[in-house]
């Protein structure tokens, strides 16, 4: 009876150690001076899919940490996200927060557009999430889309500054070309509403359509500037890679800027772990406050 007793415990004792080894906290280490913003789109490949084979979420999950990790961005948008994805971020980061919602029920099912930031760098002012819909207020699905899509959007301050900017991250639908193609012209229409003239906006993530898609004249109309192409440091390497069967000019991510000084941009291609973190790899620009 008494051996028993011991093989229980010890059993307790290796479930508990492997609990706590689940919930182990990362450090990260900004270093970035005031008034200057790194921010990483990043379609995370949802975890959900059952195809993924060797690229499925379980073999996926400590490279994206240890890419968040190294790279540490102020801010970082994520795309195809689902419940279980954001949960195990924020359990690794404790230093970030989030804001987002599921797509189909406004709460917690479906894939979130998740916004994290830094707690102690910035303020949250206000967010929100609309559907890129004909009634982007409630859960809905727009024109000929295949999925429910949602724009997030943050207003942080940075409270070392005081400056204050929007960041909006969405991912249009991969079927519907005239979904694609009002979704924007919806997200101008509510940048225009929201943000007042002269102050920063940046707006991101996975658009899948190249940059010379004329679905992007909206915004370029409105003086909104694709930081790949503007900044003095910059790649052109594609950013949808299939886990290395696609093409490597494919560039479907996308980040926009206006009233915000562009300094470099890059497409992670490095390994982090694991040969791939996603089907799509992680953008991330450098910009300046003014």
């Amino acid at each position: 009876m008494k051996r028993v007793a011991l093989w229980v415990i010890a059993l307790l004792v290796i479930a508990a150690s492997c609990s706590y080894a689940k919930k182990v906290e990362r450090t990260v280490s900004y270093n970035m001076p005031d008034g200057t913003l790194k921010i990483i789109s990043f379609n995370i490949r949802l975890s959900a899919n059952k195809v993924d084979g060797r690229n499925a979420w379980k073999y996926r999950k400590d490279a994206t940490l240890e890419m968040i990790q190294k790279e540490t961005p102020s801010a970082f948008g994520l795309q195809e996200a689902m419940p279980d994805q954001v949960k195990y971020i924020s359990d690794a980061f404790p230093q970030y927060d989030y804001v987002g919602v599921g797509r189909d029920d406004g709460k917690k099912s479906g894939e979130f557009m998740a916004i994290f930031y830094l707690k102690d760098k910035f303020e949250l002012l206000d967010s929100g999430t609309y559907w890129l819909s004909e009634t982007p207020d409630v859960v809905s699905r727009g024109w000929d889309a295949q999925c429910n899509r949602t724009l997030t959007w943050v207003k942080l301050k940075e409270i070392s500054t005081g400056k204050v900017f929007f960041y909006y991250n969405t991912h249009l639908d991969h079927i519907g070309e005239k979904a694609r193609e009002e979704s924007v012209k919806l997200i101008v229409d509510i940048i225009k509403k929201n943000v007042p003239e002269g102050m920063p906006v940046i707006f991101g993530g996975d658009l899948n359509s190249s940059i010379d898609s004329p679905i992007f004249n909206p915004l370029l109309d409105m003086n909104m500037k694709s930081v790949r192409e503007t900044a003095p440091e910059t790649d052109h390497k594609g950013t949808f890679n299939a886990f290395g069967t696609a093409p490597s000019n494919i560039i479907l991510d996308h980040i926009f800027i206006r009233d915000i000084e562009p300094i470099s941009y890059r497409t992670l291609v490095g390994n982090y772990g694991a040969p791939y973190i996603s089907d799509h790899y992680p953008i991330e620009v450098v910009l300046k406050l003014k």
